[in-house]
């Protein structure tokens, strides 16, 4: 069966996949990377080094572009019928961005900030060191728009404007309206962070070890953001979702481990400021702090609290914090692997850091 010649023509294409082909730069494939140290090659399109990042968890909507601005350099103009979320991850600069109607704004960012360009807009970066490169990381779903077309100067050359996308003005320089829902679904809504470190968190403890969190609604997108923090020697509980959740570290250390129902051993990644990773497909996955500081991060994926997108999303966002043996896709600490709190006290212990779980379970 496997040695029936395939027939003549298109057959089995993945129109993205053959774009990044073309693109003429590096593509890496891992579970997780760091994007700190990734190799990068000059991007044409974009005037700058760059590369193509996927990560096991990508799943079929969502992928990372990294581009790294030289000293004082500067993007080409730019605009794209996908939707990103850009992560600063090193370096100071500004983005420009020309509104439907002509308005020019722009704003500077510096590490850790978070900002989204609205759909379609003419946009453009610049480094604002003249000895420092700066490197970012585009989160984006360019992989379900191109599947979708297939054409290039559809996505790149598309003059049609989204007004409703832009959102108010000072969305553009920091500020942003907060959404009360209920912990976990809080959203802040806005177009930039300048700094994801010190945007307030709202305690979210279905989640376990007084883990803090919100949702982002960036450029009123379809894209998940949601920002999480873990205490010092805490660990969330585990839990599952379906693939394309890209997760970034912003700041700390830690590991997380990953397995699916029934294996007899975790995969195990080892992260720090700058790593990403994503789950794959309704792969359980914890979270550790292993540092002496809380550590925080930005998870990016396909399809908000807003916009769900699909059923599985809609199913994710009702029970990402339900015990699983209630028909949802959580762990409690009581029912997970023994071997997980074990692993965390011996990373404890090494590190000379006092593990502060003991309430949790106590009260679990």
């Amino acid at each position: 069966m496997n040695d029936i010649a395939p027939p003549a023509g298109k057959f089995l294409i993945d129109p993205y996949l053959e774009w990044t082909k073309g693109e003429g730069i590096p593509i890496h494939e891992d579970f997780g990377l760091d994007l700190q140290k990734v190799e990068l090659s000059q991007w044409t399109r974009l005037g700058v080094p760059g590369c193509i990042a996927h990560v096991k968890g990508r799943g079929d909507f969502m992928t990372i572009f990294v581009i790294e601005i030289p000293p004082g350099g500067k993007t080409l103009p730019m605009r794209h019928l996908y939707e990103d979320a850009v992560i600063v991850i090193s370096g100071n600069g500004s983005t420009s961005i020309e509104g439907h109607d002509g308005t020019k704004h722009s704003f500077e960012w510096g590490p850790r900030s978070v900002f989204a360009p609205p759909l379609n807009l003419r946009h453009q970066f610049f480094n604002a060191s003249g000895q420092h490169p700066a490197r970012l990381a585009i989160c984006c779903n360019m992989p379900a728009v191109y599947n979708l077309f297939r054409s290039e100067q559809f996505v790149f050359e598309n003059t049609s404007t989204f007004p409703d996308r832009e959102g108010d003005p000072s969305h553009f320089k920091g500020e942003g309206s907060f959404i009360p829902v209920r912990p976990g679904k809080h959203m802040w809504e806005t177009n930039f962070v300048p700094d994801a470190l010190n945007l307030e968190l709202k305690t979210w403890a279905a989640r376990g070890a007084n883990a803090s969190h919100i949702q982002l609604i960036l450029a009123d997108s379809i894209l998940h953001a949601h920002l999480s923090e873990m205490p010092v020697g805490t660990y969330k509980k585990s839990h599952r979702h379906g693939p394309d959740l890209h997760v970034f570290c912003l700041s700390g250390e830690g590991y997380s481990l990953f397995w699916y129902e029934g294996d007899k051993d975790f995969v195990r990644i080892n992260w720090t400021e700058g790593w990403v990773f994503a789950p794959p497909d309704m792969m359980y996955h914890q979270h550790f702090n292993t540092s002496a500081n809380k550590t925080r991060y930005i998870a990016i994926g396909h399809g908000s609290v807003r916009y769900p997108f699909t059923q599985n999303m809609w199913k994710v966002y009702r029970g990402v914090d339900v015990d699983v043996k209630s028909g949802g896709n959580q762990i409690e600490y009581r029912d997970q692997d023994p071997r997980v709190h074990q692993i965390f006290l011996d990373e404890m212990r090494k590190k000379g850091i006092v593990p502060r779980m003991d309430s949790y379970f106590n009260a679990d």
